[in-house]
């Protein structure tokens, strides 16, 4: 997808980009090749998070719109190409296996949250994988916070060779 994008050079920084197809979607660098791939970058996520909070693409406006538009009147313009094919919001059924019990906690808070039981899912599964490297909530690989401590089950585990035949 194009989109047009107006650069302005500030005296003292470095060159300033508005993408006025994308209301807060802004971008920076030191020179003018720096400026307009950090916008390529910036146009992505701002359209992942769009489509991340459930949100439409706004829908373009023609160049001559922009132009006559008094906050980009000292700007020079330029068009960039931004590959969002990636960012498809297109949704596929699919089909898992959950434990009646989970799924039953999924659908309470699915009902609390307002969504869709797909919806919490997925917003479930995009934090599970955004979180930091080496996390794993609610597990005991995770560090037990200061002043406290994990607490062993008393039930015993058993294993195979527990099983009786």
């Amino acid at each position: 997808m194009r989109f047009p994008i107006v650069i302005h050079k500030d005296a003292c920084t470095g060159y300033g980009v508005t993408v006025p197809d994308l209301p807060g979607c802004f971008s920076a660098g030191d020179s003018l090749d720096a400026a307009i791939e950090s916008t390529r970058e910036a146009i992505a996520c701002h359209i992942e998070g769009l489509l991340m909070d459930g949100e439409r693409i706004p829908a373009r406006a023609s160049l001559e719109t922009h132009q006559g538009n008094e906050d980009y009147r000292d700007g020079v313009w330029a068009i960039v190409a931004v590959d969002i094919s990636k960012l498809s919001s297109e949704t596929r059924r699919i089909n898992i296996t959950l434990p009646a019990r989970v799924l039953a906690i999924v659908d309470q808070a699915a009902v609390r949250e307002g969504r869709s039981r797909s919806g919490l899912l997925a917003r479930a599964a995009l934090s599970y994988i955004q979180r930091p490297e080496g996390t794993l909530p609610g597990l005991l690989t995770d560090k037990p916070e200061r002043g406290s401590s994990y607490r062993a089950s008393s039930r015993r585990v058993r294993g195979p060779a527990d099983r009786r035949e």
